[in-house]
């Protein structure tokens, strides 16, 4: 059976190197970090809530990103996310790290194609 086309797991730090580089833009709640990646994706990605929270979760322990309670644009009480330095540090070796690797398939698939 075929996977299909809609639905395709991501690579491994790929959902982190998303939220981290959407926080960029100055901080966010959860649903609003799920509702740019959609947006900046074209609608080709989508973050469950059950990837989304845990992932945060796991960057507010190592310190990638930091957390405060604030209120919505509705006035409802949400989790604020905001980026560390060490998670821009961290964003910008994974993605030096992911260029690189892009690089290198291109040219494989260049090269199959000869």
């Amino acid at each position: 059976m075929t996977e299909s086309p809609k639905h395709r797991d991501l690579f491994p730090g790929a959902l982190e190197m998303m939220i981290l580089q959407t926080l960029r833009r100055g901080p966010l709640h959860g649903y609003a970090i799920a509702q740019q990646i959609i947006t900046a994706s074209d609608d080709r990605l989508r973050v469950e809530e059950g990837s989304l929270y845990p992932a945060l979760q796991r960057m507010l322990k190592v310190g990638w990103v930091d957390a405060k309670w604030g209120l919505s644009a509705t006035n409802r009480r949400v989790r604020l996310y905001t980026l560390t330095r060490e998670g821009t540090r961290h964003l910008e070796h994974e993605v030096s790290r992911l260029e690189q690797m892009l690089d290198g398939i291109t040219r494989v698939l260049a090269l199959a194609r000869s």
